[in-house]
């Protein structure tokens, strides 16, 4: 029993050494004037002020970057829609100067067949064999032009990184 009476006067010297350190540290913490403790929270107000600023920043930097990434999204999207527009156009021409040549060659294979040998049909034929084959060599220059443009940003991303290492 005395063992346990000699824990508790020692817990209770601890509990008592602990709670007049915590005295000291409150005492030197607390303002001990009025002037004190104003120039604590003008200190405080402007650690906040400047913290304040500091958030703003980052937000109108983050703000310009947005805007600057949507302006360059906006102009891609414009460009992909005048190069679709501009693919529209020549599938349209293909499709009709392919239809030309088959009435075109519906007519010379009738008048083969009738045993009517018209050059004049053949000429016809063949300018619309001509218009077509056109017309699909600029929708194949289109759709390079597309794989091109695709590749560009990945050629510039790779020397960018070469040019990096090197």
């Amino acid at each position: 029993m005395s063992d346990m009476t000699d824990h508790e006067r020692r817990i209770s010297a601890a509990l008592a050494r602990i709670g007049a350190g915590l005295e000291r540290l409150g005492q030197r913490a607390a303002p001990a004037t009025a002037a004190e403790a104003d120039d604590a929270l003008r200190e405080a107000l402007e650690t906040e002020r400047a913290a304040n600023a500091q958030l703003s920043e980052r937000v109108r930097a983050i703000r310009e970057k947005q805007e600057t990434t949507l302006g360059a999204l906006e102009r891609k999207l414009a460009a992909a829609k005048t190069e679709i527009e501009q693919n529209l156009r020549d599938l349209v021409r293909m499709k009709r100067a392919n239809a030309d040549l088959a009435a075109a060659n519906r007519v010379l294979a009738d008048a083969a067949e009738a045993g009517l040998a018209n050059p004049q049909l053949v000429n016809r034929a063949m300018q619309a064999e001509l218009a077509a084959l056109r017309a699909e060599r600029a929708a194949e220059v289109a759709e390079l032009d597309d794989i091109l443009a695709g590749l560009a940003p990945l050629v510039e991303a790779t020397e960018q990184m070469e040019a990096g290492h090197a």
